[in-house]
């Protein structure tokens, strides 16, 4: 039921049905649970008619008239009909009812040690109602000596917890799902880092952490690995994050063979003198095998674009040029638009390391071991703690050949699991929270640090 304005009252009369509204403050005023210290009390008894009249639906304007007067009496601040603040006015009835109901104002209370009801964190309220005081607990986290003081208060400042979270797609490239890629919608914390989000992902595609490979792909290629001790706040930001998952360890030379390019002739100069050659700088022997990440590229410039899935491959350091151009044409047969008959030695596309800063380093098609470049040792090393070691390369197509052989395919067809829905529309809607949400934040521990040179 409304109230009256008697002229700029809109502050007081919000109060009023505040209070009004906080039931076991409700029900002691309109049932008349308390004890008033005679004529003192005309506030509280004034404002214990109003709320029972707004409950018993018996409320006329005369009675918030004559209890704006009777707060006018006892507060010169009041009177008139200025504009005044609603939470002033409330702090001044709360402590005007304290002092109505047979208590001293808090203001008036000396600090001081009061039995302890109940503690949160590092503050606490007192069991006495009549002496309302919050404590703040200081440990010394040293000798563990405890220091406690104790305020008196009629109202807290509640902090207001801030969303923890952001939505952060990833496409999953797994081996179990090896050309379905799915988009998966995670809520990553704000303050995590790369580690956080390599532990979801394997949680998600239920997959060993280890094994996890993140990386930044646009649609111009390979931009970035992403490393564990990296924030995680700007992850995603300059191009969508894959997770990729390595092939099972495989026999060398196992992979599907297949030739080169039909129609159109030999492709023998491309890579040919600008591309470094592993025998030329390299003395020791090649050995072991090498995580590949690749994405094929077409076209030059502004027009530069990738085609085809981003591909996991697992090399030997001693494969052949002509033995990686035949793995990779292996992994890529599903998106070729027919047999690829061979034409004689050449190379069908160029191979740099991808994310490196200019000059480009390319392998050569004339190199015998072109995986044992010193190049890729480097890229091997500068790898990032988390995940399994990994060379990102690009496979560089001319426009023609790739038109040839591929067609005009695009980037891979990527399914949105239901997660991504249900995260943007978590994080699009306005957050919210409890009151017990705010009361354990205002109560949480926190760590104090001393002043330097203390």
């Amino acid at each position: 039921q409304g109230l009256r304005n008697h002229g700029n009252t809109c502050f007081m009369n919000a109060v009023v049905q505040c209070l009004s509204n906080t039931a076991p403050l409700a029900e002691r005023l309109a049932l008349g649970r308390y004890r008033a210290r005679g004529a003192r009390a005309e506030v509280t008894q004034r404002l214990a008619a109003l709320v029972r009249a707004l409950w018993t639906r018996q409320y006329t304007p005369q009675l918030s008239a004559e209890f704006k007067n009777i707060v006018s009496k006892h507060s010169s601040q009041f009177r008139g009909n200025a504009q005044h603040d609603a939470l002033e006015f409330l702090l001044w009835l709360l402590d005007r009812m304290h002092e109505d109901l047979g208590a001293a104002s808090p203001a008036q209370q000396s600090r001081g040690p009061t039995q302890v009801g109940w503690a949160l964190g590092g503050r606490a309220r007192s069991a006495d109602p009549a002496r309302p005081f919050a404590r703040s607990s200081l440990t010394c986290p040293h000798c563990l000596r405890q220091s406690n003081t104790f305020d008196p208060f009629l109202c807290i400042s509640l902090p207001i917890p801030l969303r923890q979270t952001r939505p952060l797609n990833v496409t999953l490239v797994l081996q179990c799902e090896r050309w379905r890629f799915v988009r998966v919608g995670l809520a990553v914390p704000l303050l995590g880092t790369v580690a956080d989000l390599r532990e979801m992902v394997a949680r998600h595609g239920r997959v060993p952490a280890e094994q996890v490979i993140l990386a930044e792909v646009s649609p111009r290629g390979l931009l970035r690995s992403l490393a564990d001790p990296e924030a995680l706040r700007a992850a995603g930001e300059a191009a969508p994050v894959y997770a990729f998952q390595p092939p099972p360890a495989r026999r060398a030379g196992s992979g599907s063979l297949m030739g080169l390019a039909g129609g159109g002739g030999s492709l023998t100069g491309i890579g040919g003198r600008d591309a470094a050659r592993s025998s030329d700088c390299l003395h020791r022997a090649p050995g072991g095998r090498i995580l590949l990440l690749l994405c094929n590229t077409a076209g030059t410039g502004p027009q530069l674009a990738r085609f085809g899935p981003p591909l996991v491959l697992r090399e030997e350091r001693g494969v052949s040029w002509e033995q990686l151009q035949q793995n990779i044409l292996a992994q890529l047969r599903g998106v070729l638009r027919g047999e690829v008959r061979p034409q004689g030695t050449g190379a069908l596309f160029r191979i740099r390391l991808a994310g490196g800063s200019p000059p480009c380093t390319y392998l050569s098609p004339q190199d015998p071991r072109p995986l044992c470049h010193p190049a890729i040792d480097r890229a091997l090393q500068l790898c990032g703690a988390g995940g399994p070691p990994h060379v990102r390369l690009t496979v560089e197509w001319d426009t023609s050949t790739k038109e040839r052989l591929f067609g005009s395919i695009q980037e891979e067809v990527v399914q949105d699991a239901e997660s991504v829905r249900q995260q943007q529309q978590a994080h699009g809607q306005q957050h919210s929270c409890t009151l017990d949400e705010c009361f354990q934040l205002y109560t949480k521990e926190e760590q104090v640090r001393a002043p330097p040179g203390r």
